[in-house]
């Protein structure tokens, strides 16, 4: 049984589309036709039927898609086992919050450049919500975001978190106490963008004040955020590991403030069907670097 044709059968399964099974197989929709049709004949069913422009399984395509996905994934397991170094080549498509960037994601990329020297990576920076998107629509492998994503044949692999703490610039001249929401409320809150868990989180806690509303400048960048608040816009809930030098250097003061938002917690997350070993190379080596960069350095 032809393994390409199997491999072709589980992408259109997966996106319910000739033309994206296509683009992600880096083929011509007639090529991919032409393996389903050559498949079906082979296998006397029809696998595919087409309602309203969209591709769906046939009954007995539904049946059969547990056993293609069982064999790809034992043929990949194979080849993996045969010779790791050829197979891990090509191109990984990572989306990566903005957060992993400014702290594990460069030695991340020179690990995994030390283990598969011959891949190429596109990387997407963006907020969680658009990097789920892209994973569930197969147009990212892997994903380094604010999870898990809880959908069927979604791998998770748990990374590390980031505490957040409220910080002013010095030039606010803000009391040496502690500070209640409603004196933090008297400056635009400088936060994560409104599509956001955390942004979530800090207006659910401040909509219960009874003073005016608080003012909030979101933004999708974290490098953003983090410039606004030292030039005094406002105050901000930053990752403490983001900051650590400009509270070093006293561009930032650290707020003690009587509430402090959840810690951010990430994962590593890749669709697990059709098996991808690149992104579960990544995703393990991940896991092993952020556990690292958590931990505190010996003395």
């Amino acid at each position: 049984m032809n393994f390409k044709r199997l491999e072709t059968f589980i992408w259109v399964a997966t996106l319910g589309s000739f033309r994206k099974a296509a683009e992600r197989l880096y083929t011509t929709q007639p090529a991919i036709s032409t393996r389903i049709a050559a498949l079906e004949e082979e296998l006397g069913v029809q696998l595919f039927e087409r309602e309203s422009g969209k591709t769906l399984l046939t009954s007995k395509g539904q049946e059969l898609l547990p056993f293609a996905e069982k064999i790809v994934f034992m043929s990949e397991q194979l080849r993996k086992r045969a010779d790791r170094v050829a197979l891990l080549s090509g191109i990984l498509r990572l989306g990566v919050s903005e957060t992993i960037v400014h702290s594990w994601l460069p030695q991340f990329f020179r690990e995994l450049h030390r283990a598969v020297p011959n891949l190429d990576v596109e990387i997407t920076v963006d907020v969680t919500s658009n990097l789920r998107t892209g994973l569930m629509d197969r147009s990212l492998d892997l994903a380094f975001l604010m999870g898990p994503v809880s959908e069927p044949k979604m791998e998770n692999r748990e990374l590390c978190s980031f505490p957040l703490i409220w910080v002013a610039s010095p030039d606010l001249n803000l009391p040496n106490r502690r500070l209640d929401l409603e004196e933090l409320a008297a400056w635009p809150i400088v936060t994560y963008a409104r599509n956001t868990k955390p942004f979530a989180e800090i207006s659910q806690k401040f909509s219960q004040l009874d003073e005016l509303p608080a003012r909030f400048y979101s933004s999708s960048s974290l490098a953003a955020c983090r410039r606004l608040t030292i030039d005094g816009i406002g105050v901000s809930t930053l990752p403490l590991s983001v900051i650590a030098d400009e509270l070093k250097n006293g561009q930032l003061v650290r707020l003690d403030t009587a509430w402090t938002p959840s810690q951010l917690e990430f994962t590593a997350s890749y669709p697990n069907v059709p098996f991808n070993p690149v992104a579960e190379l990544a995703a393990n080596l991940a896991v092993g670097i952020s556990k690292a960069y958590s931990e505190p350095p010996d003395n």
